[in-house]
């Protein structure tokens, strides 16, 4: 798919979300082994108190298929799948980490620090591009975000 069908979805659901207490966390369009799927991820803002519910992904997914068959902006058969992203979401930015201090993540780096690659850990700062993490054995630890492979939330 092109990117600017995506960006047309994209603004679509950057308009109908937040109605319904949402916001984009993600969007792909991409072939997997049963054809081509748009998947959509929604979370809750930071302000909101409740999770991403199976009746608010129903609602979502009503929304834009609709708007999709409307528009017909996909010409090729598809699969639309609208989740969220989970107990172990991944952590992308440094925005999202400092949503989650106080959180457990694991972090997998590019390169080793202090001798290694991956740590798990509470998150308790985020500052000038570095996360600071407080390492299950009691240390702390700072890496600088461009050095993250991977991080996702660890419970």
């Amino acid at each position: 798919m092109s990117e600017p069908v995506l960006a047309i979805i994209r603004r679509y659901l950057d308009d109908i979300l937040p109605e319904m207490g949402l916001e984009l966390f993600d969007l792909q369009f991409h072939r997997e082994g049963h054809g081509q799927v748009l998947r959509v991820t929604v979370d809750v803002p930071q302000s909101g108190d409740t999770g991403v519910t199976l009746e608010k992904c129903s609602a979502v997914s009503r929304a834009l298929g609709q708007y999709l068959d409307v528009e017909d902006c996909i010409p090729e058969s598809y699969y639309l799948e609208v989740s969220s992203p989970g107990l172990d979401r991944p952590l992308r930015s440094p925005a999202e980490f400092e949503r989650y201090i106080g959180k457990m993540c694991k972090v997998r780096t590019h390169y080793p620090v202090d001798g290694d690659k991956v740590f798990v850990g509470e998150i308790k700062a985020v500052e000038d591009g570095e996360i600071t993490l407080e390492l299950e054995a009691g240390q702390s630890l700072r890496i600088e975000h461009e050095n993250i492979n991977k991080a996702r939330l660890w419970f």
